[in-house]
């Protein structure tokens, strides 16, 4: 009886485990990419949803990430606290934060841009620190902490256990996007008239932006962009034939 108890608990837990990645927004923006319509950039069609892969181009000033001063054009930070109670212990949140400034995303000679902040991102936590018993936090970690009101410092100046992550979006780095797309005038989205026209995404109605620099997301339905290719080509040759047929009508 006990070992069918045990086997319950157990099942229990790794059901728990498995609903909880499932569902966690990670997962869910990865699975979203990696199943949604590939499109190229020039061949979106106004109010088209469907996924673009393409390299982070800065638009103005880029940023400086607050943990590792990296200069990028989006960054994500995670901050955790080991707090114990009793004698278990769990990470809690101290400080999630998530900035973007204006940047393209370039595949080959075309550009889009993310223009609405209904957006749902992964970015990939690359960097990471850690402060504790034994680590004093530096003078860089100290900083930010203290920016956003906290301190590596605790109860009769004892470092708390943190733990530091950091994700960006660097120059030429590879995302993948997801959104509805719009062509627009660089002067309407208050770019330089060397962009000529920029695809737009924006979120749809029933569906908020997806953005990810996790390489699972940027892989591209190869097979599908062949035969979309490859349907053009004919499209292109029976018109050209029609076209001569014309002529020698004529």
């Amino acid at each position: 009886m006990n070992s069918v108890i045990i086997i319950l608990i157990v099942a229990a837990v790794g059901i728990a485990f498995f609903i909880g990645y499932y569902f966690s927004t990670k997962a869910v923006i990865k699975r979203k990419l990696k199943k949604s319509e590939f499109k190229k950039i020039a061949d979106f069609k106004n109010g088209e949803v469907a996924k673009i892969v393409g390299a982070v181009e800065f638009v103005g000033k880029p940023l400086y990430s607050p943990l590792s001063n990296r200069e990028c054009a989006h960054y994500y930070v995670h901050i955790e606290e080991e707090v114990s109670s009793g004698k278990s212990s769990k990470w809690e949140t101290l400080i999630e934060e998530e900035i973007s400034s204006k940047f393209l995303i370039k595949e080959e000679d075309h550009f889009a841009i993310i223009n609405d902040s209904k957006l749902k991102s992964y970015i990939v936590q690359d960097v990471k620190f850690s402060s504790g018993f034994w680590t004093d936090a530096t003078e860089n970690l100290e900083a930010y902490l203290k920016s956003k009101g906290e301190e590596s410092e605790g109860f009769l100046g004892m470092n708390r256990t943190l733990r530091y992550k950091e994700g960006v979006l660097e120059r030429g780095e590879k995302i993948a996007v997801l959104g509805r797309g719009e062509w627009k005038e660089p002067g309407q989205l208050d770019l330089p008239e060397k962009y000529e026209k920029v695809l737009e995404i924006k979120s749809s109605s029933e569906e908020a932006i997806y953005l990810s620099d996790d390489p699972d997301t940027t892989l591209k339905n190869i097979a599908k962009v062949k035969r979309e290719e490859s349907s053009r080509k004919e499209v292109q040759k029976e018109t050209h034939k029609e076209s001569r047929r014309g002529r020698y009508q004529k």
